[in-house]
C-alpha cells in the first residue's frame, strides 16, 4: 500500500530531499522511496515537536498565580485534575510520593503522543502515530522500556533489580526469570501495537465510511440535484462525527500510554516485589 504524502512532506522532500539522499547514501542506506527519502511520519513528528515547543514556551512566558490563562489551565489539567487522571496523579498513584521525579520523562512522552494523535484532525496533516508503519509508536515504546528499566537499575542496583525477575521462591527462579524477562520485553510490542492500531484504525474507518457515502451522493447528483443534495448531507456530517471520534480515541490512547508507563515505573522502583 502506497503511503499518502501531505503537501508539506512533498515540499520538504523537494527542498531537503537531495541532502537526505546524500546522507543516506554516505551510510550505504537505500531509502524505501528514493523520490521521497524523508518519510511522512518524520515530517509530522518534527511538526509535533515544533508545536509542543511553542506551546511550552507560551505557557512558560505567561505563568501567573493570580490570573492563569486558558493555556496555563489546560497545562495544569494535564498534570493534575479533579478526576485523578493527570500525569502527576497517575505517577503518584502507581509510584508513590516519589512519583514527581518521573514527571519530566512521562509527561514529555504523553504530551508528544497527545499532540501527535490530534494532528490528524487538522486538514493537510496526518498523525505520525497512525501512519503506514508504526515507527513513531515503536520509538515511544522503546524509550519507555529503556527508561523504566534504567530507573529500576538506578534505584535498586543491578543485582537487586535483576533479582526481582526471579520471583519470591528461589528454587523456581530458573523457571520464573525467563518468563518475567519475556513478559517485560513484550511491553514494547504491547505499547506499540495498542497505540498504532487504534490511531490507524480511527483514520482508516473515517476514509472507508466517507468513500462509501460519497458514491451514492455522486449517483444522486447525476439523477437530480435535489437527490444529490439530500444524499450529500451524510458525507458532510460524517467528517464532523469522525473528528469527534478521533479526538476521543486520541485522548484515551494518551491516557493508556501514560498509565501503563506509570505502572511499569512503579513496579521497577518498588522496594518489594
Amino acid at each position: 500500500m502506497e503511503e499518502h504524502l501531505s503537501r508539506l512532506t512533498e515540499w520538504v522532500n523537494h527542498v531537503l530531499g537531495p541532502i537526505a539522499r546524500g546522507i543516506l547514501h554516505a551510510f550505504h542506506v537505500q531509502p524505501i522511496d528514493p523520490h521521497h527519502p524523508i518519510p511522512e511520519y518524520l515530517v509530522m513528528s518534527v511538526v509535533v515537536l515544533i508545536v509542543g515547543t511553542v506551546l511550552a514556551l507560551l505557557v512558560r512566558s505567561r505563568l501567573s498565580v493570580e490570573r492563569p490563562g486558558g493555556l496555563q489551565q489546560a497545562a495544569e489539567m494535564l498534570l493534575t485534575n479533579p478526576l485523578g487522571f493527570g500525569i502527576k496523579d497517575l505517577l503518584e498513584e502507581n509510584v508513590g510520593h516519589e512519583g514527581h521525579k518521573f514527571i519530566a520523562f512521562t509527561g514529555s512522552v504523553s504530551v508528544f503522543i497527545l499532540l501527535a494523535n490530534l494532528l490528524g484532525v487538522i486538514p493537510a496533516f496526518s498523525s505520525p502515530t497512525g501512519g503506514k508503519l508504526p515507527i513513531v509508536p515503536l520509538g515511544c515504546a522503546l524509550l519507555t522500556f529503556l527508561y523504566f528499566n534504567w530507573q529500576g537499575l538506578r534505584h535498586l542496583g543491578p543485582f537487586r533489580y535483576l533479582k526481582t525477575f526471579a520471583g519470591p521462591v528461589w528454587w523456581l527462579s530458573w523457571l520464573i526469570a525467563p518468563v518475567e524477562m519475556i513478559s517485560a520485553t513484550a511491553r514494547i510490542l504491547s505499547l506499540t501495537v495498542r497505540l498504532w492500531a487504534n490511531i490507524f484504525a480511527s483514520d482508516l474507518i473515517y476514509v472507508i465510511f466517507l468513500g462509501l457515502l460519497i458514491g451514492p451522493a455522486q449517483w444522486g447528483w447525476s439523477k437530480s440535484p435535489v437527490l444529490g443534495v439530500l444524499l450529500g448531507i451524510f458525507p458532510v456530517l460524517i467528517p464532523i462525527l469522525f473528528i469527534g471520534l478521533h479526538i476521543f480515541v486520541s485522548i484515551i490512547q494518551t491516557y493508556v500510554f501514560t498509565v501503563l508507563p506509570s505502572i511499569y515505573i512503579g513496579q521497577a522502583v518498588a522496594e518489594e516485589h
